[in-house]
């Protein structure tokens, strides 16, 4: 009697069983990924939320329930100036430093020295804030205070340094210690952005006789404009929140002005929040709530424009 015997199974495909593999872990990845995205979405939707429902109860705030001002808008107005002014001086310090370090970095120190200015750039973004203020305020204000004294007798025509010059706690030390916090950002981005160049685009250019500050303006900045505008964005959204060090160095009395080098200056939201809150209940917590609403506001528009610019930059290139 004869036996049928079964066909034996086909092997495997190793690279289809690799692929079935590959798909399931792109899957898995891809969800994994936005997973993530949405849980950022959701945080940031929630803190907009917890701020706007909070503040409804200051809009209607005056007199002792605003800190002595007639209403919200009046409170926060000196603020959100004072805010913006100390980023602003800044990134007008900081800006043109930063791109002229990153540039020492990647196309003029040499490899080793270049390595260690890296570290030490990097090392400035993890001091703390904190730090930064105590330096700005026991430090930093004695060393300016003789130059304060310079600048109202050779310029105090000029609103800017009207005077009198009586401390060295203004808005233009907070802008200078802002301005060194926001330096390491600004520095370690367009380092990378400049590395990034094409080296066929900057050899192309030195082949044809260009100097290398010819070939670093006719190679790398148009290369490198988006992530510029990017690193300067990010270095001031860095300048707009920060909030112990203005706090620290600054002597604010809450109002607007331009003068720079008095000891009538300007305060910030930040500032303010973490002086005040303390001591704060009832509606004057909604009225500080308020302001961070505000600066949370400025900082998603400076975020967002950035961004804009950036991907604007791009497109060009």
């Amino acid at each position: 009697m004869s036996t049928i015997q079964a066909d034996p199974a086909p092997p495997s495909d190793p690279l289809q069983e690799e692929g079935s593999t590959g798909r399931a872990g792109d899957s898995i990845f891809r969800g994994l990924a936005t997973g993530a995205g949405m849980i950022i979405m959701l945080a940031l939707a929630g803190v907009a939320i917890f701020l706007v429902l909070q503040s409804i109860p200051a809009l209607g705030a005056s007199g002792e329930q605003a800190y002595g001002a007639d209403n919200i808008v009046v409170y926060i107005w000196p603020l959100l100036f004072g805010t913006v002014l100390a980023a602003v001086i800044a990134l007008v310090i900081a800006a043109p430093l930063s791109i002229g370090v990153a540039l020492v970095i990647s196309h003029y120190a040499p490899r080793r020295i270049a390595r260690l200015l890296g570290y030490l750039i990097d090392l400035l973004a993890a001091v703390p804030s904190v730090v930064y203020g105590l330096w700005g305020r026991e430090t930093l204000q004695g060393w300016v205070f003789p130059v304060y004294d310079w600048l109202h007798d050779n310029l105090g025509f000029l609103p800017f340094f009207e005077g009198p010059v009586t401390t060295g706690r203004t808005i233009l030390t907070a802008g200078v210690v802002l301005a060194v916090m926001a330096l390491p950002i600004i520095t370690a981005l367009c380092r990378e952005v400049f590395l990034q160049t094409p080296m066929m685009h900057q050899e192309a250019a030195l082949a044809l006789g260009a100097t290398r500050w010819e070939m670093i303006r006719m190679a790398v900045f148009p290369y490198a404009r988006s992530g510029i505008t990017s690193a300067v964005m990010l270095g001031l959204g860095r300048a707009l929140g920060e909030t112990m060090a203005v706090a620290l160095v600054l002597s604010a009395s809450g109002i607007v002005t331009f003068n720079l080098i008095s000891s009538q200056n300007p305060s910030t939201i930040a500032a303010n929040i973490a002086l005040n809150y303390a001591n704060a209940s009832g509606t004057k917590v909604n009225v500080l709530i308020a302001g961070g609403l505000v600066l949370f506001l400025v900082t998603f528009a400076v975020n967002f424009l950035g961004r804009y610019l950036a991907a604007r930059g791009r497109a060009k290139a």
